[in-house]
């Protein structure tokens, strides 16, 4: 019975170390998959998609940022067009020469 256990066990340890090779190598396989389609992509000028997903989001700061600076924009020149208003003097009509040569 005992040896009947070891041989069991010895394969159970067979298997396992099996599972462990293969499972390892699985992950070299996936690895260098991966690494090549990513040289694959970077050879044709292609991004990443985190690379795409950076770029948005600074578009999308950039974008907030301008319409920021725009509505600023607005409220100076509305403000420079009130201060150019209050500065405006009481037009009087200009007292002609003539006048003053005939007094």
């Amino acid at each position: 019975m005992q040896s009947n256990n070891r041989i069991l066990g010895d394969l159970a340890r067979l298997a396992s170390g099996a599972m462990s090779a293969a499972a390892g190598a699985r992950d070299e396989m996936e690895q260098m998959l991966q690494y090549r389609f990513e040289r694959f992509l970077n050879d044709r000028g292609w991004i990443s998609r985190e690379e795409f997903d950076a770029t948005t989001e600074m578009a999308q700061k950039a974008r907030e940022k301008q319409e920021l600076v725009m509505e600023r924009l607005i409220q100076l020149e509305e403000r420079l067009i009130l201060l150019e208003k209050a500065k405006k003097p009481l037009t009087r009509k200009p007292k002609t020469r003539a006048k003053k040569e005939n007094n």
